[in-house]
């Protein structure tokens, strides 16, 4: 899938705060200085706002003392136990944070939760839940949400259909992705509204370019989320971009989260028939670490990388990979936990959810909670604390040009599209961590545009045709 994990969902690029400038490789590079953290970086209203308004109840979700959110996210499906816990844990986390700070519009921030399960039943279940009982999505991750008509038509406190906000984290639907209510912080890769029939696709393939500067003529497999439409849809402009950077594929399996580790052996011989010299993880941490230990046991020699999205950097990748995942690659969008002292953004996150629990997907979440920090803020600089109503959020939201948590992601709008960057940076594992490689220095990423492909696919088409 494309932006976070499963996906190789287009990851969210960042740009540290501060100017671009050159890495050693002449890549316009984004670039940070090591940043101090005190604390949230911009809660409130201002202290004396605070107390002298008299706080009401603005809208759902809203009362004189609290702002509920709600976070609705696939927990709980028995093809990826606990996939996009991460996001619950991040919104959690920033609620915890940002009311240690001050809250929101002199309000302490509330957090529902919702486990849509990879079931689109259950995704209609958590609107409608969050459309009666709190302000706005937040760090939404459910890859199976076909129907939105609730987000469109829910109702606020006066009844009128104003919809429900839906800043997500990853939208892997075409229909969530071009919502008039929803904000994607990881950016769109078409335009909205969505066609049918052939579309164009901007994607991000700078991990292609990079991989095939250091191995000319790369050629392998590239494994596609392939569970659910929605998510293969994603895969097809992905897989086609890094084609168009440089690399051939061989073949494009599909894997399943049901698939058990005998799956994996036609897919190791099809590699091994093909001598194939690159093999790409569209799919999950489980699908690298179950194809890399076939490929061992098989002795498939090869390959000389192994790349992955950000649905690999993650502990459960080290951990259950151990040294068969050694030299796996996985590219990122964000600056990376191990350097989170370069933005300040990053660190209130590592800090907050705690190193332990740190994740890719809880990253996209907190830079979802963000976006939200920064809408609730505008609107309270505009019209007061008793100005937050779910049609005064969206019109921050939708003003919110050149949006970047702070500087941890690169600048984008949130709807619309395309609006993926082309920013980037490679992660391996190394001795059982992750590792920077490229580029060399710490808090920079390579953002040469050049790193941004084009393609015009009719992708539904291509999808249901892939085995």
């Amino acid at each position: 899938m494309r932006r976070s994990g499963w996906c190789a969902v287009l990851v969210v690029v960042t740009l540290a705060a501060g100017a671009c400038s050159r890495s050693s490789s002449s890549h316009p590079a984004t670039t940070a200085a090591p940043a101090t953290v005190a604390g949230a970086t911009a809660t409130t209203a201002s202290a004396n706002q605070c107390s002298t308004a008299q706080l009401q109840a603005t809208d759902v979700g809203v009362t004189p003392t609290t702002i509920t959110v709600e976070v609705m996210a696939d927990v709980g499906s028995s093809l990826a136990p606990g996939l996009f816990q991460g996001n619950i844990d991040a919104i959690n986390a920033f609620a915890s944070f940002i009311n240690a700070h001050g809250g929101l519009a002199c309000r302490k921030v509330v957090v529902r939760t919702w486990d849509s399960k990879l079931d689109p039943t259950e995704s209609k279940n958590g609107q409608i839940d969050a459309c009666q009982n709190a302000f706005a999505m937040v760090g939404t991750n459910a890859l199976f949400n076909p129907d939105i008509s609730t987000l469109n038509t829910c109702a606020d406190k006066t009844g009128t259909a104003t919809g429900l906000p839906d800043i997500a984290a990853v939208s892997a639907d075409i229909n969530e992705e071009c919502g008039a209510t929803v904000f994607n912080v990881q950016g769109l890769p078409q335009k909205c509204p969505a066609v049918q029939g052939p579309q164009a696709y901007t994607e991000a393939a700078g991990f292609a370019r990079w991989a095939a500067q250091q191995d000319p003529g790369l050629h392998g497999l590239y494994l596609v989320a392939g569970d659910l439409p929605s998510t293969t849809r994603v895969e097809v402009p992905q897989y086609l971009a890094l084609a168009q950077a440089g690399v051939t594929w061989d073949g494009t399996p599909k894997v399943s989260g049901a698939d058990t580790q005998p799956a994996y052996t036609p897919r190791v011989q099809l590699a091994k028939a093909k001598g194939s010299t690159l093999v790409y993880d569209g799919s999950n941490d489980v699908a690298m670490v179950r194809m890399r230990k076939e490929a061992n046991a098989q002795g498939l020699s090869s390959v000389k990388v192994w790349g992955c999205t950000t649905a690999c950097y993650t502990k459960g990748f080290l951990a259950q990979g151990g040294s068969d995942v050694e030299g796996t690659y996985a590219w990122l969008g964000f600056l990376p936990f191990e350097e989170a002292s370069y933005n300040a953004e990053d660190q209130n996150y590592v800090n907050a959810v705690g190193a332990a629990k740190v994740d890719s997907f809880g990253a996209n979440g907190w830079q979802a909670a963000v976006a939200f920090e920064d809408a609730v803020n505008t609107v309270v600089k505009n019209d007061g604390p008793n100005g937050l109503t779910r049609a005064n959020l969206m019109t921050a939201l939708k003003g919110m040009h050149h949006f970047d948590a702070h500087g941890w992601i690169g600048p984008k709008d949130l709807q619309g599209g395309p609006s993926i960057s082309p920013c980037f940076l490679v992660m391996q594992v190394q001795n059982g961590k992750f590792v920077r490689v490229y580029p060399a220095k710490p808090g920079t990423m390579d953002c040469n545009p050049a790193n941004s492909v084009t393609v015009t696919v009719d992708a539904n088409a291509v999808a249901s045709s892939l085995k």
